[in-house]
């Protein structure tokens, strides 16, 4: 975990990397071969399908109060101000990407992608739920196959690992719905399924008033998502309401 103090002492992108650190299960230093993890999963039915499947990390374990803040790029524009407001609070937090926002936002993602206070994964090629026969969520179709799971993974993946130097730790697939063969092959590319535990915003639905309610409300270890596409919405100003309170009263943001 990465907590502000951890930050403000690291000097570069690598020993912010390490004192991240990297999920056991992604510890492997051999890279991953998408057409055998396409080969490996043909043919499998998945049986379970949700936000918090087994294998989708939702929470963390805590050394006090903390919690994790992360933020989705699906498309749109860039809520400057809420980045600035993390910068300025030295919050670190993990941004998923989806590879639409990059076409939209090159610069800022490349701004952001050499800023050792935030985390940048993957929230996948073309913001589709995680699925291996098209089930849908919120009304989006997900990906129809296995081959359309790894493409929507991999493709992404290649992208953020050219912008980064190094390749992404988190997935998180658009609407955050996965089924259990799409976290299997999530896993076996490399990355790790990210879920969370609170819903900051709503799909930056929410008011100002509520996201800070969200926000102060989570309880130690909480993975908080909320979204960093939609300026126009109450995310920014709730989460601009709740970074100091909550830090004035001994809670930490941290990275999972």
């Amino acid at each position: 975990m990465i907590t502000r103090r951890a930050f403000l002492a690291a000097t570069a992108v690598g020993s912010l990397a390490a004192a991240a650190g990297v999920p056991r299960a992604l510890a492997n230093p051999v890279a991953p071969d998408p057409g055998s993890v396409a080969a490996t999963n043909r043919g499998r039915a998945p049986t379970r399908w949700g936000t918090a499947l087994p294998g989708v990390q939702t929470s963390f374990a805590p050394s006090g109060r903390q919690i994790a803040l992360t933020f989705d790029a699906c498309d749109g524009a860039c809520d400057d101000a809420l980045l600035n407001t993390l910068q300025n609070y030295g919050v670190p937090a993990v941004l998923m990407l989806n590879s639409r926002w990059i076409d939209r936002n090159p610069d800022r993602a490349a701004q952001l992608a050499g800023n050792p206070l935030f985390q940048i994964g993957n929230h996948g090629t073309r913001h589709l739920p995680l699925s291996v026969t098209g089930r849908s969520a919120y009304g989006v179709a997900g990906t129809r196959s296995v081959d359309e799971v790894v493409d929507e993974v991999w493709r992404n993946h290649e992208r953020l690992t050219a912008l980064t130097g190094r390749p992404p730790v988190w997935f998180r697939p658009g609407t955050a719905y996965y089924d259990d063969v799409a976290v299997d092959i999530v896993q076996q590319l490399g990355e790790q399924p990210l879920g969370f535990s609170v819903n900051g915003d709503s799909g930056a639905k929410a008011s100002a008033a509520a996201v800070r309610s969200n926000v102060m409300s989570a309880a130690p270890g909480s993975i908080v998502v909320a979204h960093m596409n939609h300026p126009n919405s109450g995310t920014h100003a709730g989460i601009a309401d709740a970074i100091p309170q909550m830090q004035a009263a001994g809670w930490q943001f941290v990275t999972p």
